[in-house]
């Protein structure tokens, strides 16, 4: 092994050698248990960022451990082809190199020039999950644009138009005016913002009354066809049925009555605009209102608008207000926050939208979906996350399908100039009512998620009934993120259920977001994302795997800092330097077994730990605890193997006695090797290094057997005891560091024990309490006078003493302290006067502050024990 620990000497050589024997595709044992997952393809749109990599390393976790446990295991990778998100980035840079729009270079161009981007960038994709260490079966990999997927779209599509439950209608849609596409409703994000609520005089026809309608978006009221109140509201209820007079159109529209009104919100009397709003449109069909479209799909005001035609929505909106302001109309403006519609893609603030598209009915296919999940056949983890997904299933929409994009599935439908249109797999070579050969396909693709929803069963080669298919669907665990529930979990759960009748995977580990240091969202705007290829490079990969799985729980988001990062590469380090320090003290070792008779109390220690050890990680991987789990492993491995049993076992490898050096020499080589084989999902490479340099090792750790519990270990007595030797080791270490001693200087101890259990713990303990707490001697007794002059610690099976005399000049160390003090209080004035200082508090960054409170909070608390040690010496 090499000096240092230098990822970079071993990493690619490691998943070279995996790649080249081909130890990520299933074992095709068939009588092994099938385990297997499908990656939530990335978007081709560019470089994978730290959530991508979370996710990644969360999944190679799971199949490491389950390769390992014996499972017949399957990963299928693939990307998406992100429609919209892919389509803008390829425009944006066409327009940027030539300054040419797609519709310059026509569809067919186009679409050559994506299909190169999409082979760039997939990869670059492919190229940073291999750098992570993820051990897919890469021979399976897949794209949600190629044959076999196009293939499972158009017979998914076919399908659900037969039975009805995919229509084109005329409805409200969500309109991106940037992207020019329909938009579904999970695909626009709600922002808060500060708006207005204009309050409008609306004329009664034949009446000096007028009612006051409030609205936030008052360039709307051109397409206005009625005003609702509720029929409860007896405000009103002697206008129902009479007629309206709009400003600045002077048509006439009716005020009808309608429940959907809320009696609360504004004036109780409500616009209608059909053609604008989702829910105008649904009360504009029951009272059969006509549908007046005034803003275009350029988010430009229609002929419609009068003389606002040709004006951008929000001018128009400006140059309304004023206009209504200047004929006495407008009676008051309020301030009104409110939710945004943005598209998620380019954030263009979205428009209600009347617009012939295609449709999936999503009702019948909710109504499987709700039971399947509510019976226990997919469980989501943590189960709060099934009440999520529940409640937007059980108010599902009908889901709009179409896209006015070229990059993604074409919709494969045909139009004849009779009216006819014909769906089908392949191009019909004429109208089957009018026999006309002039057929045009549709110019839409589908939407992006509609192909992704059919990934657990469409990667494995659905249409066709393959092998892949029957042994390995449904899937195992979906690990994905749990902003993309309504996305791509719920639909992947519909599809399932209605094409292969069975829910798509057994578990859903949701997983959070990660977050800065300080708890932001990660954004370039803010500059604090991290390239999880550059840490990579720079740390390791196996640093940024444990850095990114130190304290995560499912379901909830994780901070992540240099910090973190850095504590992961001393634990890489720790774990090299002690392997190194193994090895090379294994030199005589015969690789016998050892009788247990043979072993010491630490032996049976370390051993009883480190099968505590399997059991506690285990537990917590088969409860998707893999915070948990991995913090076990760095427990047992940093606080137990390497800060205590290696020190512990220095005496017997450096001794003379060759019995008890094998003995030793056995115990490290076997805790090492099961340890590394824990490791190994959470750190892959550094633990087959070290594991390839043991001298007994067998074939590729990758491919071993998950370390079983060895019952002949377990003893919860000798871990307690062992627990409390170790505390007073700690204990005396303790006080000779409060008193300024050199924990290699010799020093004498005296311990009274609570009991005759206590008096044994220790007096087995003796051989390992005095070389690593530096005792020259060590009294040990049930009763006993307190000497005079000592310090003293209580520990949990006694009390024990360690006299001054011979250790520290008691006058001298007083000074000291005093000195001490002198320094500390002068430090907390300091930082007292910065803090009661105004121009400071209110002007330097809240995270300065914050940590000038916490040096506050610091001098005080050393500036307390260094009074209450000089209290104690000069009592």
């Amino acid at each position: 092994m090499d000096k240092t620990f230098t990822p970079q000497n071993f990493e690619q050589k490691w998943y070279d050698v995996w790649m080249d024997n081909n130890l990520f595709a299933p074992s095709g044992d068939k009588d092994a248990e099938p385990y297997s997952i499908v990656i939530p393809p990335p978007n081709v749109t560019g470089a994978l960022h730290l959530g991508h990599a979370l996710d990644g390393t969360l999944q190679d976790i799971l199949v490491r451990w389950k390769r390992m446990q014996g499972f017949d295991t399957l990963w299928i990778p693939g990307t998406d082809h992100a429609g919209i998100a892919t389509q803008i980035k390829v425009e944006e840079h066409l327009k940027k190199e030539t300054g040419k729009t797609r519709h310059d270079l026509g569809r067919e161009e186009f679409l050559k020039l994506v299909w190169q981007w999409k082979d760039d960038y997939h990869k670059r994709i492919t190229s940073q999950f291999k750098k992570l260490g993820v051990s897919c079966d890469w021979s399976r990999e897949r794209f949600t644009l190629d044959k076999g997927c196009s293939e499972a779209v158009n017979e998914v599509f076919i399908q659900l138009y037969e039975k009805g439950l995919i229509y084109r209608g005329n409805y409200i849609i969500n309109w991106c005016p940037r992207c020019k596409t329909a938009l579904s409703d999970i695909e626009v994000e709600h922002i808060d913002k500060q708006g207005e609520l204009w309050h409008i005089k609306y004329p009664i026809v034949d009446s000096n009354e007028y009612l006051v309608v409030a609205t936030t978006r008052p360039e709307t009221m051109l397409g206005d066809t009625a005003v609702a109140v509720n029929p409860k509201d007896e405000r009103y209820a002697h206008l129902i049925g009479k007629k309206i007079l709009l400003p600045i159109t002077n048509r006439q529209i009716p005020i009808i009555a309608d429940d959907y009104v809320d009696l609360e919100f504004g004036s109780g009397a409500v616009k209608i605009t059909p053609a604008h709003d989702p829910n105008d449109f649904e009360m504009g069909t029951r009272h059969s209102l006509e549908n007046i479209v005034v803003i275009d799909e350029d988010g430009v005001m229609t002929e419609k608008a009068l003389h606002f035609k040709g004006m951008d929505r929000f001018e128009c909106r400006k140059n309304l207000i004023a206009e209504l302001d200047n004929k006495g109309l407008l009676i008051e403006i309020e301030d009104h926050d409110h939710s945004v519609g943005h598209c998620e893609r380019c954030e263009t603030i979205v428009e209600p939208y009347l617009s012939d598209q295609w449709f999936v009915k999503m009702k019948p296919l909710a109504e499987p979906a709700i039971k399947k999940v509510k019976d226990g056949e997919t469980q989501f983890v943590p189960e709060r996350f099934t009440k999520i997904y529940l409640n937007w299933v059980e108010n599902v929409r009908d889901w709009c399908i179409s896209r006015q994009l070229w990059w993604g599935h074409r919709i494969p439908a045909w139009y004849c100039g009779c009216g006819e249109v014909t769906v089908s797999k392949k191009e019909p070579v004429k109208c089957h009512k009018c026999n006309g050969t002039q057929l045009k396909q549709d110019e839409d693709v589908l939407d992006t998620w509609f192909s992704s929803a059919l990934w657990p069963f469409s990667t494995m080669g659905w249409p066709e009934q393959t092998e892949d298919l029957k042994r390995y669907f449904p899937t195992s665990t979906l690990v994905t993120g749990y902003d993309i529930i309504y996305f791509w979990v719920a639909r992947m759960i519909f599809t399932s259920i209605e094409f292969m009748d069975e829910t798509p995977f057994d578990d859903v580990y949701i997983h959070g977001l990660i977050r800065d240091a300080e708890g932001r969202k990660m954004s370039k705007s803010l500059g604090n994302g991290i390239d999880p290829i550059e840490v990579i490079e720079k740390q390791g990969t196996d640093t940024l795997r444990f850095a990114l799985i130190t304290g995560i729980a499912p379901g909830n988001d994780t901070r992540f800092s240099q910090e973190k990062l850095d504590s992961s590469g001393n634990f890489a380090n720790k774990i090299w330097n002690a392997a190194k320090f193994v090895l090379m003290n294994l030199e005589d070792f015969d690789g016998k077994e050892i009788e247990h008779n043979q072993l010491s109390l630490a032996d049976n220690w370390i051993l009883s730990r480190l099968n505590t050890t399997k059991a506690e990680v285990t537990k917590e991987l088969e409860r998707y605890e893999l915070g948990n789990s991995a913090q076990a492993i760095y427990d047992f491995l940093w606080n137990e193997f390497c800060d205590w049993y290696i020190e512990l076992s220095k005496p017997r490898l450096y001794g003379e006695d060759a019995n008890q050096k094998q003995v030793a020499m056995w115990v490290l080589n076997h805790v090492l090797e099961e340890t590394m084989k824990l490791l190994h999902p959470f750190m892959p490479y550094i633990s087959e290094e070290i594991y390839s340099n043991l001298p007994y090792s067998k074939g590729y750790l990758i491919t071993s057997s998950w370390p079983k519990v060895d019952n002949r270990f377990v003893d919860k007595k000798i871990e307690a005891s062992f627990e409390s030797i170790m505390e007073v080791i700690r204990a005396i270490r303790n006080i000779k560091s409060e008193m300024n001693v050199a924990n290699n200087k010799d020093a004498e101890a005296i311990f009274l024990a609570n009991d005759t259990e206590g008096f044994k713990v220790v007096k087995e303990g003796e051989l390992y309490i005095k070389p690593l707490a530096g005792l020259k001697d060590l009294e040990i007794s049930l009763s006993g006078k307190k000497p005079q002059k000592a310090m003293s610690k209580v520990v949990n099976i006694g009390e024990f003493y360690m006299p001054l005399a011979g250790l520290i000049n008691i006058e001298e160390e007083i000074k000291r302290l005093q000195e001490d003090v002198k320094k500390l209080e002068s430090e907390v004035t300091r930082v007292q006067k910065k803090l009661q200082n105004p121009g400071f508090v209110n002007k330097a960054p809240k995270q300065v502050v914050e940590k000038e409170k916490e040096k506050m909070e610091n001098y005080n608390q050393k500036l307390l024990k260094v009074k209450e040690r000089i209290k104690e010496l000069k009592s």
